[in-house]
């Protein structure tokens, strides 16, 4: 027998009776039956601020933006020319879901000799952006109810990946005077026999916050002791300033190795940010449940742009250490000036490339605060609710000297308003 259809006319008949009757149209209908876990998820206000920037200069208005998320330069360009080559011999199909192998070969070699870590190909797989590859790492380990602990402020998605996975995030506020870093006392304080998952980012969105090794021992050891997996967070592992050093915290002992996924990526090290290309390397039972996961989703990262990944970590290393000395000129510029402005606090970003500013004292919640800023001063720059903390905003020098100097100009008059 065929399948049973609901005849045109009961359909019409069907329809008008919910307008009439007031009962849920098909719509609301709908949205009513989405998944609880998706309308307990956020909006990005990151984008929000981005599109609201981004619509007034489409107005003709003149915009100076300090909430960039992604390098201002350019690609390398032997690295467009490794995509685009691949790209016009043809390598346009599926790879194996983990990655091209001589590109997790690669990876093998690049965390071996930068970070100590010994990592077979088969235990790397490659993502599509270091953001799928938290989330991945994510649903790999958590099941419905288990609690992750994620220190704020954060990167924004943190919180929302939990909870698409069915977990709970549990959020610890940092402060100045730990440098925005959780301490060994606040982890032991948010535990709880639920507790699966810790995440760390070292160098930190949005604080630029690096954990010394003392201090990720001092995790590690509270993690063993409970059985905790580490999320370790390092995308902006090469953005290092001044006497700052990034530490996996994986390679610190066999034992944190055992419990470790590490996360890293190609965007903002080698400003590839729309190629979306990233990677998890993680003992064998965890890169297993993580390929498993991108064998179901995603089938795998980007054929073509994997060979200009390759070409990004076997290539001329120029561009990275080019990139970290104008990045630090920026940084030690923006530092200066914020450190003259009245009624905000800075504490010194050894890594990535943000300032989070507490600006508790302007007596504005940071959604006010940069509503303000962005439609009288024309400065755009992000709210910290956005990272799990409301009395700061995040700074990006991610632009121009120029750009920097009259967008805090702007905002020190503003500052001064207040």
């Amino acid at each position: 027998m065929g399948k049973r259809c609901a005849a045109p006319q009961a359909t019409l008949v069907l329809t008008v009776s919910w307008l009439v009757s007031g009962l849920r149209t098909p719509i609301r209908a709908v949205m009513e039956s989405i998944s609880s876990r998706i309308n307990k998820v956020s909006p990005s206000l990151t984008l929000a601020i981005t599109n609201q920037a981004k619509a007034m200069k489409a107005r003709g208005e003149e915009v100076y933006g300090l909430a960039g998320g992604e390098p201002d330069m350019d690609t390398p360009e032997h690295v467009k020319q490794a995509g685009a080559a691949a790209l016009m011999a043809g390598f346009t199909k599926y790879t194996a879901a983990a990655g091209i192998p001589e590109l997790r070969e690669a990876l093998s070699a690049k965390l071996k000799a930068d970070n100590n870590l010994h990592y077979d190909a088969k235990d790397i797989c490659v993502t599509g952006g270091a953001k799928m590859a938290c989330y991945m790492a994510i649903l790999a380990m958590v099941e419905e109810g288990d609690e992750v602990i994620i220190p704020a402020p954060y990167w924004v998605s943190y919180p929302d990946m939990v909870l698409m996975a069915g977990g709970v995030p549990v959020i610890v506020e940092t402060s100045e005077s730990t440098g925005w870093k959780m301490t060994p006392e606040q982890f032991e304080e948010a535990m709880t026999p639920r507790t699966k998952m810790v995440i760390i980012n070292s160098p930190g969105n949005p604080t630029g916050a690096i954990y010394t090794e003392e201090e990720l021992l001092a995790l590690g050891e509270i993690a063993l002791s409970e059985d905790i997996t580490i999320l370790s967070d390092e995308i902006y592992e090469k953005l290092v300033y001044g006497d700052g050093k990034h530490v996996s915290i994986a390679s610190l002992s066999q034992e944190l190795y055992d419990i470790t996924i590490t996360v890293n990526g190609f965007s903002k090290g080698y400003s590839m940010t729309g190629w979306r290309l990233g990677y998890t390397a993680a003992p064998r039972p965890l890169a297993e449940a993580i390929e498993k996961i991108q064998n179901h989703t995603v089938s795998n990262a980007c054929s073509f742009a994997q060979y200009g990944a390759l070409a990004a970590l076997t290539g001329d290393q120029t561009f990275v250490s080019d990139m970290v000395g104008e990045y630090d000129v920026r940084r030690q510029f923006m530092l200066g000036r914020l450190r003259q402005i009245p009624n905000i606090r800075v504490v010194e970003p050894k890594g990535a490339f943000y300032f989070f500013v507490y600006t508790g004292k302007l007596g504005l919640k940071s959604m006010n605060l940069c509503d303000k800023l962005l439609s009288r001063y024309k400065v755009a720059a992000v709210p910290g609710i956005a990272f799990g903390y409301d009395d700061g905003i995040r700074l990006s020098y991610c632009t121009t000297l120029d750009v920097l100097a009259e967008g805090l100009d702007r905002f020190e008059a503003f500052c001064r308003e207040h």
